[in-house]
């Protein structure tokens, strides 16, 4: 969902391209030249910044304005992200991202790894610099969660028998993880109380969630031009999210178990359709449907004001805008 497309208000639309400042200074600020052409260069690529614009908005609902502590802290959360997806894509095998070249495509494995390792280290220290050692400490609890929630991952590939509760713990620790410390460094910045850093927290982790089952529904059933990668990648590569085994018939389920490693461009199409024309769409968006009025209802109990409006919105707008990616 491009950030252009949400509401916005003055503070938010200032402070945001502060943020992009920030992690570009984050991303090449390693003495070595080489380090920050490769670095630079991902973050460069941009994204939805949806952590950021959760982050900021989320400030500003509980303090009224959005201090520089805040933008440094929704670089971090964003510097923290893109180094994970650095390694994701040394995983992955991926040689493109956001129409432009992976670090492991053009550098290799191994440089890969320490580019991604410079980025999560970057995070953590500027935080502890600029912010807090509080929020440095919650940073590096984050990186935990993303390597554990990464390794259930990894114990779980081509596993038919893979239950959906397993798949939700691996992106609430992989996804739900980065959000909801993007929430509590948002309260910290805004030195909000700890029922009100509880909730937000709360409503970080809701939306986490909500973020990753959709986007994991639209890699099944959107198309290759609107995903800008082929459309069943995670089934290919042996990911058996949440929405699709929710979905899976016992003759789809054994399909995955005999063919699972094997399976060809033609059976991946022909199972795509399967789930198409099943109740996979359907019972995702009403699932996620339910998640999205539960991450509004986590929000802190403070007074109404333009920011938390977009917070109240934002959940059920994301939900609106997958569904148009679909078919």
């Amino acid at each position: 969902m491009p950030t252009t497309t949400m509401p916005t208000i003055p503070a938010l639309a200032d402070a945001l391209p502060r943020v992009e400042d920030e992690i570009r200074k984050l991303a090449t600020s390693s003495t070595l030249p080489i380090v920050n052409t490769f670095s630079g260069r991902i973050t460069a690529a941009g994204g939805k910044r949806l952590r950021s614009v959760v982050m900021l908005a989320g400030s500003l609902a509980l303090a009224g304005e959005i201090t520089d502590r805040a933008v440094t802290a929704a670089a971090c959360v964003e510097l923290l992200h893109a180094g994970s997806l650095v390694h994701d894509d040394l995983m992955d095998n991926a040689v493109e991202r956001r129409g432009v070249r992976t670090v492991n495509a053009d550098w290799g494995p191994g440089p890969a790894v320490l580019v991604g390792d410079f980025m999560l280290a970057r995070a953590s220290q500027a935080a502890l610099d600029s912010i807090s050692p509080y929020a440095a400490g919650k940073l590096a609890a984050a990186v935990t969660d993303l390597v554990e929630g990464q390794v259930l991952e990894v114990l779980d590939l081509y596993d038919a028998h893979r239950s959906p509760d397993s798949a939700l713990r691996s992106i609430a620790l992989k996804t739900g993880a980065l959000f909801r410390v993007g929430c509590v460094l948002a309260a910290h910045c805004a030195s909000a109380s700890e029922e009100a850093t509880t909730r937000l927290s709360e409503y970080g982790a809701h939306f986490g969630l909500l973020f990753q089952i959709l986007d994991d529904l639209l890699d099944l059933a959107s198309t290759t031009e609107r995903l800008g990668k082929p459309a069943g990648n995670d089934l290919r590569q042996g990911v058996y999210t949440f929405p699709l085994l929710r979905a899976l018939t016992e003759e789809q389920r054994e399909l995955l178990a005999v063919r699972g490693r094997g399976m060809g461009d033609a059976e991946v199409e022909g199972l795509l359709r399967e789930l198409r024309g099943g109740r996979l769409v359907a019972d995702t968006l009403a699932y996620c449907g339910g998640l999205a009025a539960q991450t509004v209802r986590a929000l802190p109990d403070v007074p109404e004001s333009e920011a938390l409006g977009i917070l109240r919105e934002l959940p059920p707008a994301y939900l609106a805008w997958a569904e148009s990616q679909i078919g």
